[in-house]
């Protein structure tokens, strides 16, 4: 099993969340050691992204806790950096002082920044506004915002669902790549099951405020898409999304 000290170890004891008579988190027990690459799936609505904002501390819950590293989680998640579906970029900074916003602009937050920028392989456009980018590049920049500081939490919620096919497929090599250098760990939450098993270590289904399934992908990477354990993994994965089976699917994963 994966462990290291660059990533955050995550445990989540029974959180619920309500808001007024809506229960939204139904009692979430999960177990993430460092360095784990987990995705989380679920029709819209199930309480995937309500989850990922506790875990980023953006939340109180109504019950329950969030430990880190043993330690609870009791505020903003310092350790945690979140990218969104879309960039957020400030359209009146330019890429290098975008990236330089999530290190406080102090010290030597330029040479941070191109650093991060050529981990994105976006290092000629610094000097470039937003507004010139395209979708992929500026998703792009939003990833280097987040990996400036050396998180050893990434949390990711839909960063590349607006993206054409193929910009997405580049997107997931990159992430894929840096986080096997950094060893960071990361939670994504998508809609797209193919997505997470190219990515993940484990997909999790979360249905109804609960955990349903949580699967452990054991595929050698980098994943083979057309491969017939991969057809036949993404298959069963979606059986238990659309619910062609009824049975909850819990398979090979860690409880301590």
């Amino acid at each position: 099993m994966k462990s290291n000290d660059k990533g955050i170890h995550l445990k989540i004891k029974n959180l619920k969340k309500a808001f007024g008579n809506v229960e939204v988190l139904k009692g979430i027990n999960l177990n993430i050691p460092s360095g784990e690459f987990v995705a989380i799936v679920g029709k819209s609505g199930c309480g995937k992204s309500t989850l990922l904002r506790h875990i980023a501390g953006l939340e109180k819950e109504s019950d329950g806790e969030i430990f880190q590293n043993s330690e609870r989680l009791g505020s903003i998640n310092k350790h945690a950096r979140f990218m969104f579906q879309d960039a957020r970029l400030l359209p009146w900074e330019r890429v290098l002082e975008n990236i330089g916003v999530g290190l406080g602009l102090k010290d030597n937050w330029k040479e941070q920044a191109l650093l991060s920028l050529k981990q994105v392989h976006l290092e000629e456009r610094a000097s470039d506004w937003p507004s010139v980018l395209s979708g992929g590049q500026r998703q792009r920049v939003a990833l280097a915002r987040a990996l400036a500081t050396k998180p050893k939490l990434l949390l990711l919620d839909e960063p590349l669902g607006a993206l054409d096919a193929l910009t997405r497929i580049e997107m997931q090599e990159l992430i894929e790549t840096i986080w096997k250098e950094q060893q960071f760990t990361a939670v994504l939450v998508t809609h797209d099951v193919a997505e997470a098993i190219t990515l993940a270590d484990r997909v999790i289904l979360i249905e109804d405020g609960q955990v349903s399934m949580d699967i452990r992908v054991t595929l050698p990477r980098p994943r083979e898409r057309g491969g017939n354990a991969f057809g036949k993994l993404e298959s069963k994965v979606l059986s238990q999304v659309m619910k062609k089976n009824q049975q909850p699917l819990l398979e090979d994963v860690t409880t301590v």
